[in-house]
């Protein structure tokens, strides 16, 4: 039985367990039905197993060993990787997001930061290439290394060749593909990290539709429960594990991928200059303004806010929930 199937069916027992609303009282009457779906780890409901159950399958459709699913952003699942490794000197990038440089930390590994170039025509970062990646690896003999891929706005590296690189000189290869999650369900999107990094964890919540902050870790090798119940809590929340099920369900079905297509063509029709790697991150610039004063533009002029700017360019941020009604404002900019 799925876990969305658990959280659908009654129970008749009498509970003197937590959670203590006990899906009756409702402290925020808006959000009743989900009171009602919150249920714990007892014996009457046994929602673990439909967990389990439902991490097996997403492992089968992303073509990996394990794929967790995690309520507290991919924050945690790069933490996780980082100690599942076990590895003791790590190569991060200077810039990368706290939690690659926390994730050292917390396993008492060495960090040796990499610098990355810049695309100096939109103002951000390139992604980094397999042979950056070697020089890394024979100059600083690494364990492990973390790549950003996407990067934010969009840059993403060759995975498959990095991997192979590191599969040569035996290091473990984590990525950092927070705003990739809809890359493995299309071929028009940048190859996805899933079936090539030891490690990948992906946020559906960014691009794919899903609750802040669900995401999932993906490993190819090292199963990573025991990292993960290091740095999670023991009461999850199963209704915010239900909605990863249903997401992940969405994107693998016939109406998720038609939407993801959709998306792509909606977003081709603008015929925009595309900056990054990854047509849903949208970066723009004006010539005769910075990022940021076009960003102020944007926002109280068409009341549109962007999701990241810099001196160059601002990046607008799309995914499922972006329709061709709110791409058609793009289209209206007299900019």
């Amino acid at each position: 039985m799925s876990l969305i199937s658990i959280l659908k069916t009654k129970n008749n027992k009498t509970l003197f367990t937590t959670p203590s609303h006990g899906g009756k009282f409702c402290i925020f009457h808006k959000f009743y039905q989900w009171y009602k779906s919150d249920i714990s780890e007892v014996d009457a409901y046994d929602p673990q197993k439909g967990l389990n159950e439902a991490e097996k399958k997403a492992a089968k459709i992303y073509g990996t060993k394990y794929t967790k699913f995690l309520t507290n952003g991919s924050t945690s699942g790069i933490i996780a990787s980082i100690l599942a490794s076990r590895c003791k000197r790590i190569l991060i990038w200077e810039k990368s997001h706290p939690c690659h440089k926390n994730g050292c930390k917390l396993a008492g590994a060495e960090i040796i930061e990499y610098q990355l170039s810049q695309n100096t025509e939109w103002g951000v970062y390139k992604a980094i290439t397999p042979k950056e990646v070697e020089e890394l690896i024979l100059k600083n003999k690494p364990d492990a290394i973390v790549i950003t891929t996407p990067s934010y706005e969009g840059m993403a590296a060759n995975v498959e060749e990095i991997s192979k690189i590191c599969k040569q000189y035996n290091i473990t290869l984590i990525a950092d593909e927070a705003h990739g999650a809809l890359y493995p369900f299309s071929n028009r999107l940048p190859q996805s990290a899933v079936k090539f990094a030891d490690f990948t964890v992906q946020s559906l919540h960014k691009t794919a539709g899903g609750l802040n902050p669900t995401a999932l870790l993906h490993s190819n090798n090292i199963d990573p429960t025991e990292a993960l119940n290091m740095i999670s809590t023991t009461s999850p929340s199963y209704p915010m594990l239900a909605t990863i099920e249903a997401n992940i369900n969405y994107l693998n079905s016939v109406r998720g991928q038609k939407a993801i297509e959709t998306l792509i063509d909606n977003i081709k029709e603008l015929n925009l200059p595309q900056g990054g790697d990854d047509i849903t991150k949208i970066l723009i610039k004006k010539e005769g303004l910075s990022g940021f004063e076009l960003s102020e533009i944007l926002f109280e002029q068409y009341g549109i806010e962007d999701e990241r700017t810099n001196e160059i360019s601002t990046m607008l941020l799309c995914g499922i929930g972006t329709s061709a009604k709110k791409l058609k404002k793009l289209s209206n900019l007299r900019l």
